[in-house]
């Protein structure tokens, strides 16, 4: 596979900042779009805008052919199934708003929501829940949440010197009363992919669920959530190519026809009645009230479609050749690397810290040589308490970045320390 002619598919990269070509390293955070998707968002505005699932005019008609269409390809990229009855990817608006779902569902649950199907969801004291110290908060919050409202206890997997979670813990951490078990596929911080089969063998040794947070994963790596034997998983279109405003939560169909919906509106119910409780509908729609972003899940069907055309080994064979450039930061003196320094067990996302001075003064020192990095804690704070830090500064890849960027922003860190004059 050829990327050096995937950049000009980028339009936004086709500009300078500040006087020098942009260099975008930020993927980690939200990636660009190629045309075809930018394309796809504004035509179907131009020609097929309605509601979906609503209405027998030929306008609706289109739009939810597309929609359901669109459905199935993100489906395919992720090794889900979609299509007669058989749909276990749900709708949402982004990544957080999949677990915030899930996190409320369970607890609906745990309230007697759902009837007998749903009791393998309810928690209640004695129970616990199990998160990472690498979790982002989108993860760590809505758990720790659901565990203070139903009196479970929270757990967590420790890190090792490179921050991976060590998942040879799983038979210490994962207990007899683990009802649920979150955790990431590869850190946003790190870059580091989690060794899950230890966690998810041990997990449903002991009947929990595994929830996997995907967002940092199905970018960047071949990914099948059957054959990774998760339960549920949560993903954004947004850094995968993508538009903003969607995202995805992925079930077993077994599942999510048992839990109990989270949120209560149009288009989810069956009956609604005055007298009596509502009959939902069957999944995916029971998880998708409400007006849906149509026009976005149409363009997140056509990056995922891009997306697979590339190649996902191709993908990640791409990156790896830029990470092992970016990793040369760890070389520059004063500066440490959060994570893995060699690029085997890793994505592209690589943090680090410069010594004597802020991660936001570095940040705006590479943007004026026109390079994007994060700078921040980056939704992640307790990892980089772990590293014994507040922030850092973050450099992620994507399909349009090429080695010779890496050799930018590795050329402008290391004269970071000698400008504000701590060398």
């Amino acid at each position: 596979m050829e990327f050096s002619s995937i950049r000009g598919q980028f339009p936004i990269l086709d500009q300078e900042v500040h006087g020098h070509p942009l260099v975008y390293l930020d993927s980690a955070a939200t990636a660009q779009k190629p045309t075809c998707v930018i394309d796809a968002v504004s035509d179907f505005y131009r020609r097929d805008n309605a509601g979906v699932h609503r209405g027998a005019h030929e306008l609706a008609a289109r739009s939810t052919l597309a929609f359901e269409e669109a459905r199935a390809k993100v489906a395919r990229l992720v090794g889900a199934d979609s299509g007669e009855g058989r749909d276990e990817v749900v709708v949402t608006g982004g990544a957080t708003a999949s677990l915030n779902l899930l996190a409320t569902a369970f607890g609906n649950a745990s309230q007697g929501r759902g009837g007998k199907a749903a009791e393998r969801f309810a928690l209640g004291p004695g129970d616990e829940i199990v998160v990472s110290e690498a979790e982002h908060h989108s993860v760590l919050l809505p758990f720790q949440e659901l565990a203070l409202r139903t009196g479970a206890t929270l757990r967590h997997f420790g890190l090792d010197d490179e921050g991976r979670i060590l998942s040879a813990d799983a038979g210490q951490v994962i207990g007899d009363r683990t009802r649920i078990v979150a955790i990431t596929h590869v850190s946003n911080v790190t870059g580091a992919i989690t060794d899950l089969a230890p966690i998810v063998a041990r997990a449903h040794e002991v009947g929990a669920l595994v929830v996997l947070d995907a967002c940092q994963s199905v970018p960047h790596m071949p990914v099948d959530f059957h054959a990774l034997d998760v339960d549920f998983a949560a993903w954004s279109a947004h850094k995968m190519y993508g538009p903003t405003g969607v995202g995805f939560l992925y079930g077993r169909r077994n599942l999510l026809e048992a839990l109990p919906p989270a949120s209560f509106g149009g288009s989810m119910v069956e009956l609604a009645f005055l007298d009596r409780p509502a009959r939902y509908m069957d999944p995916p729609a029971r998880f998708e009230a409400g007006t849906q972003p149509v026009a976005q899940l149409i363009g997140a069907g056509v990056a995922a479609d891009w997306l697979m055309d590339l190649g996902m080994e191709n993908v990640a064979e791409h990156e790896r050749n830029i990470t092992d450039r970016l990793l040369r930061l760890g070389d520059i003196d004063g500066v440490r690397i959060l994570g893995p320094t060699s690029p085997e067990g890793r994505i592209g996302t690589v943090s680090f810290d410069v010594e004597g001075v802020h991660p936001h003064d570095v940040g705006q020192f590479v943007d004026s040589r026109g390079i994007a990095i994060r700078v921040g804690h980056h939704c992640a704070q307790p990892v980089h308490r772990h590293f014994g830090l507040y922030a850092s500064n973050r450099a992620s890849t994507g399909v349009y970045n090429t080695p010779q960027e890496a050799d930018a922003l590795v050329e402008a860190v290391s004269q970071v320390r000698h400008f504000f004059k701590v060398d």
